[in-house]
C-alpha cells in the first residue's frame, strides 16, 4: 500500500480553490510579522489556549468508513495522509474549539464573516481530525483575522456536529480521491522505471562514481554536500543519477535542479531526455521566467484586463488534469496547455512544480525571498536541492537577499495619485518626505556623497509599511485602471522587498545610501549571506552544491551557509594532465594604473600563443575598455587571422551566432575577444577543435568599487580576509572557468596563457588546481613561440 502525503492546507486549495488570480501577493501577510502575530496572539489567549496542535488523519482505500455515512472508497492499495497544525485549542467549558488564526494587511473592515470559505474548509478539518482524535460529537470553529500594522483582531465562530464535519471532510477527500489515485498509479509507474534503470553509459568516467555515491548518501543521510567535480567529469548525470535512486527509494520526494544559466539548465534537460529515452519514466519541468512566458505582455495582471487570470482556479484543475499525461513540461508544452484552458502560463507552470518528480528553474525560485516557491517549503519539504556552478550563488545570494529603492520614482508616483486618492498620495509623501531626509544625510566622513551605516533607516520602513497598507486598501476598494496602476504595483512590490529585507536586517547587513547622476539611492545591503542561505537549503531534505570550480572549498563553504558538520568532496579531473599546455607571462602587469602600457605587450603575446596551430582561440579580458584597446592592436599586427568581439549587449541570437563561429575544421585562425567572468567565460561547450586555447589577461579582480570595498572591510573584520573574499577568491574563479573551456573531452589537446605578474605569485599559485602541475613560463616572445611549438609537435 502506497501513502500519499498531503497537507490540510493543500488538501483544501486543490479541490475548493476558485475565483480570479491576483497579481503577486497583494493582502497576504509578511512572513516574519505574520509568524510574530501569530506568537503574539497564542501569547496573550491565556492558560486555557493550546497553540501549535499537530493532526492527522490517515485515510484508507481498504477501510470502511462506518458510522459516518461514507463507504469504501475508489482504488485499491491507496492511502492518503492528510496532516496540518492547528494554530490553537481553546479549551472551553463548553468542550474545545478550533482557533485558525489569519494575518493581514488589509483593514479589517474589508474582512467579514464568509471572507474566505479556504479558511473555514481548514478550520473544519482540524476540527474533524480533533473530534475523531477525542471521540466529540460537536466542535466550534473561530477564525482569528490579525491586522499586522494594528496587532487588532477580529474573529467569527462556527459550530459543528461531528456528523457535519465527517460529511465535509469525507466530501473533501472524495473529490480529491480520483487525482490521489492517479498520482499513486504514477508514483508506482515512476519508481518502477527508475529501480530497473542502469547507468547509461558502459563505464563511469573517472571520479564521477564517487561523486554519485556520495550525491546518494547525502540524500540518504539528509546533509549537505560541497563538491568540486572538475570539468570532463559528468557532473549532471553523476547528480541526477543517484538522486533518482533515492526518489524510488523514498529517500526524497522531489528534485530541483537548481542553475544560474540557461546553459546548465539545457544540459540537464538534456540529461533527463537521454535517461527517458531509455526508459526512464518521469515527470520533468522546466520553470521559465513570466516575462518570457507572459501571453499579454502589454496588460495589467489583474483580472478585470487579462483572461488568463480572470477565473483561473476555475479552469487550472482541468489544466492540470489534461497536461499530466505529457511526460516532460516544457516551455513549448505548458505554452500548448495554458492557451488551451485559458491559464495564466505562468501561474500554470508554478502549478504544475506541486505534481513534477524533477524541477529544473533558476536559483531564485529556491532562495530569493521575493519570488521563492512558498507553497513547497513554508510547512518543510522533503525535497532534494542540486545545486549547479554553486560558485555562482555567492553574488546572485547577495543580490537576492539586499533591498534597493531610488527616491526619484517615488516622487514621480505622488504627482500621478494626488487627482485620484488623498489617502495613498498622502502615504506617497511619506516616504518621500523619510527618503529627503535620507538624502540630507549621505555624506561619509571624507565628504563624499555616500554613506555606510550599521542601522536600519527606521522612518523609512515605517512610512513604507503605511504604503503598502494604503496601497492594498486602495486596490481592494477600487476597480479602475489608471495609467499610473503598473507602476503602483511596481511599488508596492518594491517596499515590499525592502520591509522584508528589513525583516531580516542583522550584522551581516549595512545601510548603503549614494547618489547616481540622477537620483538618490538607499539599499540595505547584505554582506554575508551565508545564514540565510542555511535556512533556504532548511527548506529541503538535502542539498548538494557542486561546481568545477568550487575553490577553495572553505571559502565556498563559509559563504554558501555550510556547518562543520557538512560533506565535503574533491575530484581530480579526469584528464591527461599533458593535454593541456600551461604558459604563464608574469612580466607583464595588467593592474589598472599599468594597462595603458602594456597594450602592445599582451597583443605580441597573444599573436605568439596563437601562430604556431591554425585554430579558435579565445582571449579573456578583465575589462571592455582594455579588450577594445589590445583588440585594435592586435588586428594591427595580424592582418591574416579572422577577429570577432564580444559587445556589452548581445541579444540570445547575437551569442549564438558568436559560438557558431568556432566551427570543426577551421581553415583559417579565428580569435574572440570576451569578457571574463562574462557570458563566454562559463557554461560553453567547444569541444575538440572547435577551440585550441585561451589567453586570460588579468588574475579577474571584480573591478573596485564601494560596494565591494564595503564587503572587503567586513570580511576583514570578520575573518582577517578582506582581500581575499571581496577581489582574490571571485577574480581566480573567473580564471578557472575561463582555463576550463579548453580541455572539454578526454581527447581535446589545448593552450593557455596566463598574463599577470600575479599569476608568479604565491598566494595565487597555492589556488592553482591539482592538476596544473606542468606549468611554464613563458616570459618572452620567444619562449612562448618554443614551448607551444614542442607541444604541437609532440
Amino acid at each position: 500500500m502506497i501513502t500519499i502525503k498531503i497537507s490540510v492546507r493543500n488538501l483544501v486549495e486543490f479541490v475548493l480553490r476558485h475565483g480570479d488570480l491576483q497579481p503577486g501577493s497583494i493582502g497576504t501577510s509578511r512572513t516574519l510579522d505574520g509568524i510574530k502575530a501569530h506568537q503574539y496572539i497564542q501569547k496573550i489567549s491565556g492558560a486555557d489556549y493550546v497553540p501549535e496542535v499537530s493532526l492527522s488523519y490517515v485515510y484508507s482505500s481498504l477501510e470502511t468508513q462506518k458510522g459516518w455515512g461514507h463507504g469504501q472508497l475508489r482504488g485499491e492499495n491507496l492511502c492518503l495522509e492528510i496532516k496540518g497544525r492547528a494554530d490553537g485549542i481553546i479549551m472551553k467549558e463548553c468542550g474545545p474549539c478550533i482557533d485558525e488564526i489569519k494575518t493581514t494587511s488589509i483593514d479589517l473592515e474589508l474582512i467579514y464573516e464568509s471572507f474566505s470559505d479556504l479558511h473555514w474548509a481548514q478550520a473544519q478539518c482540524y476540527a474533524f481530525m480533533y473530534a475523531v482524535q477525542e471521540g466529540l460529537e460537536t466542535m466550534e470553529t473561530q477564525l482569528t483575522y490579525v491586522q499586522l500594522d494594528t496587532t487588532l483582531t477580529k474573529k467569527f465562530s462556527r459550530s459543528f456536529s461531528r456528523a457535519e464535519l465527517s460529511e465535509f471532510f469525507f466530501n473533501l477527500v472524495e473529490r480529491y480521491l480520483s487525482w490521489a489515485s492517479q498520482l499513486q498509479e504514477w508514483a508506482m509507474t515512476r519508481d518502477d522505471s527508475i529501480r530497473t534503470m542502469n547507468f547509461p553509459f558502459k563505464t563511469y568516467r573517472l571520479g564521477q562514481r564517487d561523486l554519485a555515491v556520495a550525491v546518494y548518501q547525502t540524500i540518504k543521510k539528509s546533509q549537505t554536500l560541497f563538491a568540486q567535480a572538475p570539468t570532463g567529469i559528468g557532473k549532471t548525470m553523476g547528480t541526477l543519477f543517484p538522486a533518482l535512486k533515492a526518489m524510488a527509494g523514498e529517500l526524497t520526494v522531489q528534485i530541483f535542479y537548481l542553475t544560474a544559466k540557461t546553459i546548465t539548465r539545457t544540459v540537464a534537460e538534456k540529461t533527463l531526455m537521454d535517461l527517458q529515452k531509455q526508459g526512464l519514466e518521469i515527470k520533468r519541468l522546466t520553470l521559465t521566467a513570466k516575462r518570457k512566458l507572459c501571453f499579454l505582455p502589454e496588460t495589467s495582471c489583474r483580472p478585470e484586463d487579462c483572461q488568463f487570470a480572470r477565473g483561473y482556479y476555475d479552469r487550472v484543475r482541468g489544466a492540470v488534469e489534461d497536461v499530466f499525461g505529457e511526460g516532460s513540461w516544457t516551455r513549448q508544452v505548458i505554452e500548448e496547455y495554458a492557451r488551451k484552458h485559458t491559464v495564466c502560463p505562468f501561474e500554470f507552470s508554478l502549478e504544475m512544480a506541486n505534481w513534477a518528480d524533477v524541477v529544473i528553474c533558476d536559483y531564485n525560485y529556491v532562495f530569493d525571498p521575493r519570488v521563492y516557491l512558498r507553497r513547497f517549503f513554508q510547512e518543510g519539504g522533503e525535497c532534494t536541492f542540486l545545486v549547479d556552478e554553486a560558485h555562482n550563488l555567492v553574488d546572485r545570494a547577495r543580490d537576492m537577499f539586499s533591498a534597493e529603492l531610488g527616491k526619484e520614482s517615488w516622487l514621480n508616483l505622488k504627482g500621478l495619485t494626488k487627482e485620484v486618492d488623498s489617502r495613498l498620495t498622502k502615504s506617497l509623501t511619506k516616504v518621500n518626505s523619510a527618503l529627503v531626509k535620507e538624502k540630507k544625510f549621505c555624506t561619509d566622513v571624507e565628504g563624499r556623497g555616500e554613506s555606510v551605516e550599521k542601522g536600519l533607516p527606521i522612518k523609512l520602513i515605517q512610512a513604507l509599511r503605511h504604503f503598502i497598507k494604503e496601497t492594498e486598501y486602495f486596490l481592494k476598494t477600487n476597480d479602475q485602471q489608471f495609467p499610473w496602476s503598473e507602476q503602483l504595483l511596481e511599488h508596492y512590490f518594491q517596499a515590499l522587498s525592502f520591509t522584508r529585507t528589513a525583516d531580516s536586517y542583522n550584522e551581516r547587513y549595512v545601510t548603503y545610501k549614494s547618489f547616481t547622476r540622477d537620483d538618490f539611492k538607499i539599499k540595505l545591503f547584505c554582506l554575508d549571506p551565508s545564514v540565510r542561505l542555511k535556512e533556504a537549503l532548511g527548506r529541503g531534505r538535502s542539498a548538494v552544491l557542486f561546481s568545477a570550480t568550487l575553490s577553495p572549498m572553505d571559502y565556498f563553504m563559509r559563504v554558501l551557509g555550510g556547518e562543520k558538520t557538512s560533506y565535503k568532496l574533491r575530484l581530480a579531473s579526469p584528464f591527461p594532465r599533458e593535454n593541456l599546455c600551461l604558459l604563464i607571462n608574469d612580466r607583464i602587469s595588467t593592474k589598472y594604473k599599468q594597462r595603458s602600457a602594456t597594450h602592445d605587450q599582451v597583443a605580441e603575446s597573444i599573436s605568439a600563443t596563437i601562430l604556431d596551430k591554425k585554430g579558435n582561440y579565445l582571449v579573456y579580458f578583465p575589462s571592455y575598455d582594455y579588450m577594445h584597446k589590445v583588440y585594435l592592436r592586435f588586428r594591427e599586427q595580424n592582418q591574416q587571422v579572422d577577429l570577432i568581439c564580444q559587445s556589452s549587449d548581445m541579444a540570445e541570437e547575437e551569442r549564438e551566432n558568436f559560438l557558431e563561429r568556432f566551427s570543426h575544421n577551421p581553415k583559417q585562425t579565428l580569435v574572440g575577444f570576451v569578457l571574463m567572468g562574462g557570458i563566454f567565460g562559463e557554461g560553453i561547450d567547444l569541444i575538440g577543435d572547435r577551440l585550441s586555447g585561451a589567453i586570460v589577461v588579468g588574475v579577474g579582480l571584480p573591478q573596485v568599487c564601494r560596494e565591494r570595498e564595503i564587503i572587503r572591510s567586513y570580511y576583514e573584520t570578520t575573518s582577517h580576509q578582506g582581500f581575499e573574499f571581496a577581489y582574490m577568491y571571485p577574480g581566480m574563479n573567473k580564471v578557472l572557468q575561463a582555463v576550463g573551456r579548453v580541455i572539454r573531452s578526454e581527447k581535446d589537446r589545448g593552450v593557455v596563457l596566463l598574463i599577470d605578474e600575479r599569476f608568479g605569485q604565491s598566494s595565487y599559485r597555492k589556488l592553482f588546481p591539482e592538476e596544473w602541475t606542468n606549468v611554464f613560463y613563458g616570459r618572452t616572445i620567444n619562449s612562448i613561440l618554443s614551448t607551444i611549438r614542442n607541444f604541437w609537435n609532440n
